[in-house]
């Protein structure tokens, strides 16, 4: 492990984020406010592809200064240009959804196919699709099941959390790493191991949410989503995706509480409700170390 260093007093990691440049003191761990979040514009990171133009900056600038802020217009900032990097920043070779659709079929029109998916979401008409139910093995020999996403809910969900990120970045805790863009569990181990090599440590608890995502309360989510969000438009995208349900063994299944896996909105959510939490003054511990694949 690299030498330690310190910061204001504070603990920091060895290995800075990348996204950290400008914007260092967030990076690290500890550090109030969170101000490295604030200083530059917004990075599109790796979630909705590298060079997608961003047009957020006032969006950022606005829920950094001020905390009370709820933002009623943001869907115009999904525009096809960020539909397009989203679909890039897929992997090629990602399983299909229940539509059966793969990257590159959806690629074969793409321009078409991302401008009528443009149309139907600003007109309303878009429709969430069930996801696919699949498993795989946990470490204690039970199974995970995820929920393998159709290609346009996960094109769409990417494009969505680049723009709550705008918001929900100026929010999280410098010590957050979970499912944030240019962070990784890596990081987080190595803040660990920061603060256990540079301070007098006596305990170090590990603690995560029990069964979180099939346990999830959808009427809850949404409340913490509405603390920042007021875009009626983005909250029925929420909506729709929460109640889409999943497709096992060719049977339909709702979910009453609980979520798949997989979701990336749903993944950002889990975040979110987190850092809300901390900051409404409730009582949480945890040390996220897992990232978004």
């Amino acid at each position: 492990m690299d030498d330690h260093e310190k910061s204001d007093g504070r603990v920091v990691p060895v290995r800075l984020p990348n996204n950290a440049q400008g914007g260092a003191a967030e990076a690290v761990e500890g550090r109030r406010p969170a101000k490295g979040n604030t200083t530059g514009e917004t990075r599109p990171g790796r979630s909705a592809g590298q060079g997608v133009r961003s047009e957020l900056g006032r969006v950022r600038q606005v829920a950094a200064t001020d905390r009370e802020a709820r933002f009623t217009a943001l869907l115009h900032h999904v525009d096809v240009d960020r539909l397009r990097a989203a679909y890039f920043a897929l992997s090629p070779k990602a399983a299909p959804g229940v539509d059966g659709v793969t990257w590159a079929d959806y690629g074969l029109d793409l321009e078409a196919n991302l401008w009528d998916l443009h149309a139907r979401v600003h007109r309303g008409a878009y429709r969430a699709r069930p996801s696919r139910r699949v498993y795989i093995p946990k470490p204690d020999g039970r199974q995970r099941p995820l929920g393998v996403a159709a290609l346009e809910d996960k094109i769409l969900q990417r494009a969505l959390v680049e723009v709550l990120n705008a918001i929900y970045e100026t929010d999280f805790l410098g010590f957050s790493y979970g499912f944030r863009p240019g962070r990784s569990p890596h990081q987080a181990l190595d803040a660990l191991a920061a603060g256990i090599v540079g301070k007098k440590v006596n305990w170090v608890l590990d603690a995560d949410f029990s069964d979180y995502f099939s346990s999830l309360d959808h009427r809850w989510l949404v409340k913490f989503v509405e603390h920042r969000i007021a875009d009626k438009r983005v909250l029925r995208l929420i909506e729709k995706w929460l109640a889409a349900g999943v497709i096992e063994n060719g049977s339909w299944t709702a979910f009453e509480e609980g979520v798949p896996q997989e979701h990336r909105f749903l993944r950002c959510s889990r975040t979110s409700t987190r850092t809300t939490s901390l900051t409404s003054g409730l009582t949480s511990g945890e040390l996220v170390t897992r990232m978004a694949m």
